[in-house]
């Protein structure tokens, strides 16, 4: 390729995924609501026999959220990024141009089928790891397919320096391998022993060992699916949309190296008060609060990068986006160590206070920045205006509102269960039965239920304002070079 051709780059791949994130987390989002509303109101379990119940759906929404939504976004800015940080098109490689295709429809199809497979209640029971060993196969490929694009790009490219996003997406390649793999080690009982369906496994870890490999992975698959990759965009998008240099380049590495030493040992904090070693469950809280450090390290570099630039909160809506997204990041990483606080845990552990915290991250940090890094590439991929700055900004409120009710409505409720479930009478005698907490907390998954509601209308609209952008939005003669454009 010539040199006057460098910067030609090749998005067909990163469009693809951008499209099965917004699909995805359509998907995803709704059924959470739904199983969110079931939990308020009973009733509805039955709307479609089996197959609409909590039990059913809710891996459907997990799998949906993570492995659908939240992935694809992870690998359409990895096509996107990844070739402008390193200054190389994918086109330029007929090999990896070809993997990047493969990649995307052996992703699709394994997602589907995982889809089809949760739905009939063809499952591993184990958290994050539903999927049979056919399916658990897919991804190994997959997986290697997407190592295969980083590693090969970065081999053929022009920029010798690695930027600090590209670390950060080589980390969650490396990591996310590592636990997958491990913890998905099965035997395919029908191969063994003659009996039970073709398709079906059980683990090679049995007891506490299986407890301490799966939250081993439970843990860390939101270390490297949920932050990494996250942290990979956030140092990326808002520098360039915003116009302003990382705070701290050197304050970005060092944050890297203490998530990857720290973040692997914090597992344990799942299972305290369990069966796992004592010293297992004092190391999962000490590396739990130390956990902090490397965490608001990236938190406060990314805030601090809009020093002197706070005035474009009211200008730009995607800054606004990236900045509450850092700022959910702060308060979800010290809410998960105080979490890990062995006595705090014996209040929250198997609360509405755990489920609350997972998702002001996952609402506010993950899927703030994941929309706002598809709004700034939108312009760039499709060489058109943003179509609504007003739509932007509504979902933003509205989206902001909906995450406010949802954990601290589950703040409430967990709290309040603890509490019940730890009240006793002058006798020593548990002074609530186990209905009595669950009544209580009805008007509490009301209001969760409506704050999802709110964040589904709001991604809604997220997704008519990209799809309005796609197919009419205002051409664009030259790349704007940061703020995107954007229609009144």
């Amino acid at each position: 390729m010539q040199a006057s051709n460098v910067l030609n780059y090749d998005y067909s791949v990163a469009k693809c995924f951008t499209y099965a994130t917004i699909l995805f987390g359509i998907v995803g989002m709704l059924i959470g609501v739904i199983i969110a509303y079931q939990m308020a109101y009973p009733e509805l379990n039955y709307f479609a026999g089996e197959y609409g119940t909590y039990s059913r759906l809710r891996p459907l929404h997990t799998s949906g959220v993570i492995f659908g939504f939240l992935l694809s976004g992870i690998f359409a800015t990895w096509y996107y990024v990844g070739q402008r940080v390193l200054k190389v098109s994918i086109a330029e490689s007929k090999f990896l141009m070809s993997v990047g295709r493969v990649h995307f429809w052996l992703y699709l199809v394994v997602i589907l089928m995982a889809v089809v497979s949760l739905f009939m209640g063809i499952s591993t029971s184990k958290e994050y790891a539903e999927l049979e060993w056919p399916l658990d196969i897919g991804v190994v490929l997959l997986w290697v397919l997407w190592g295969i694009s980083i590693f090969g790009l970065i081999g053929i490219r022009r920029e010798k320096t690695l930027y600090v996003s590209i670390w950060y997406y080589i980390a969650t390649f490396l990591g996310v391998a590592m636990l997958y793999l491990f913890n998905n080690m099965e035997v395919p009982t029908y191969f063994v022993s003659g009996m039970g369906k073709w398709y079906h496994s059980v683990s090679m870890y049995a007891g506490t060992n299986d407890a301490m490999v799966q939250w081993w992975y439970g843990h860390n698959a939101v270390a490297f699916v949920f932050t990494v990759p996250i942290v990979a965009m956030i140092y990326y998008f808002l520098p360039k949309e915003s116009a302003q240099p990382i705070f701290s380049y050197k304050l970005s590495i060092l944050s890297f190296w203490g998530l990857m030493f720290v973040y692997l040992w914090a597992g344990g904090h799942h299972l305290l008060y369990s069966t796992v070693p004592d010293w297992v469950q004092t190391m999962g809280s000490i590396f739990s609060i130390i956990l902090i450090l490397p965490s608001w390290g990236s938190a406060i570099n990314m805030l601090l990068t809009m020093k002197g630039e706070w005035g474009q909160l009211k200008e730009n809506p995607l800054i606004k986006f990236m900045v509450l997204a850092s700022t959910f990041y702060m308060l979800s990483t010290l809410e998960g160590p105080i979490q890990a606080i062995k006595s705090v845990n014996a209040l929250a552990h198997f609360t509405d206070w755990i489920p609350g915290h997972v998702h002001d991250g996952t609402l506010g940090w993950v899927g703030f920045m994941t929309m706002a890094a598809l709004y700034h590439m939108t312009p760039r991929m499709f060489k058109k205006e943003l179509f609504s700055k007003k739509l932007m900004e509504s979902q933003f409120w509205l989206q902001t509102t909906g995450i406010v009710m949802y954990f601290s409505s589950m703040w409430i409720a967990g709290i309040t269960q603890g509490m019940m479930w730890r009240a006793s009478d002058q006798y020593g005698n548990l002074e609530y039965s186990f209905m009595d907490t669950v009544s209580v907390l009805i008007p509490y998954y009301t209001l969760r239920a409506t704050g999802g509601l709110f964040y589904l209308i709001g991604f809604l609209l997220f997704a008519y304002n990209m799809y309005k952008t796609i197919t009419s939005g205002k051409a664009i003669l030259s790349e704007p070079q940061n703020s995107s454009p954007m229609q009144a």
